[in-house]
Parts: C-alpha cells; sequence; structure tokens
C-alpha cells in the first residue's frame, strides 16, 4: 500500500530545511523526500538516495508522523555499560596513585588485580579483556620506587 506524503510541506520547504541542517543523513533523506514532492517516482527517490523503496517508505512515515526532525538519526542507547563513570573514574585514580603493597599485596597493577580490586571494592564482576580495553591507553603500570 502506498504511503501518501502529508501536505504539510513542499519540496522548496524541505530544501531550506537541508541547508540549516547539521546532520548528513538526514539531509539525504530530505533530498530524496524533495524529489517526490516534485513529481520523482518512489523508485527514482530510492536511487537517487541509495537506498530500497521500502526505506523511502520508512521515510515518509517518519516525515508524516515527527516532521523533518524524525529523519534525524537517533542513538538507540544500547545496554548499559558494566562500568559506570564513578568506577571509571575510580580505577582512573587508583592507576594514577599507584598500588600500596601493604593494602593491595601488589607492587603494580596489572589488569587481573584492577579486576580483582574493583570485585573487592564495588561488586563489579567485569572480565579482563572488557578491562583492558576500558582501560584503553591510560594503563600504565606503577612501580614503588625502592
Amino acid at each position: 500500500m502506498r504511503i501518501p506524503l502529508t501536505d504539510n510541506y513542499t519540496a522548496p520547504g524541505l530544501r531550506s530545511v537541508t541547508r540549516r541542517s547539521k546532520h548528513a543523513g538526514q539531509v539525504r533523506r530530505l533530498m530524496a523526500l524533495a524529489a517526490l514532492y516534485d513529481g520523482a517516482t518512489r523508485t527514482e527517490a530510492a536511487a537517487m538516495a541509495g537506498v530500497t523503496v521500502q526505506i523511502i517508505r520508512d521515510w515518509v512515515l517518519k516525515l508524516n508522523a515527527h516532521g523533518p526532525d524524525g529523519l534525524i538519526d537517533r542513538h538507540s542507547g544500547g545496554e548499559t555499560p558494566i562500568l559506570s563513570g564513578v568506577h571509571r573514574q575510580a580505577l582512573v585514580t587508583a592507576i594514577e596513585d599507584g598500588p600500596i603493597p601493604a593494602i593491595h599485596g601488589v607492587v603494580r597493577w596489572r589488569v587481573i588485580d584492577l579486576y580483582q580490586w574493583l570485585w573487592d571494592g564495588y561488586d563489579v564482576k567485569v572480565s579482563p579483556q572488557t578491562l583492558s580495553h576500558a582501560l584503553g591507553r591510560r594503563h600504565r603500570t606503577s612501580r614503588i620506587a625502592r
């Protein structure tokens, strides 16, 4: 079933929105829909945008429902990270301060030591690989000067 375009917009109106937009994806979508308002077929608009006719249909639905802002890419959010900002900041501080041998039982931090430190102090269980990835380039071993 063909979904009709709303009468709220015109091709020049959509093009003026594209000039003010800071989102490349939105501009591409609006230009394809402006071509529809100019009389292009959905197949032609899909070819112009490099997508399928089904995607053009989805864009028409979004424009009709939410206006031009409905065509902006949205972040899906994804899963909640295991390491919160508090955990990450505590790790950075622990790495910068270095371990205290009498308390932590090590003279330098290794990823496996930080893994155990997180579990003991915050009840956060994360794999050593994930922890290593989260630390990125910030992880440097620290040794006690003797």
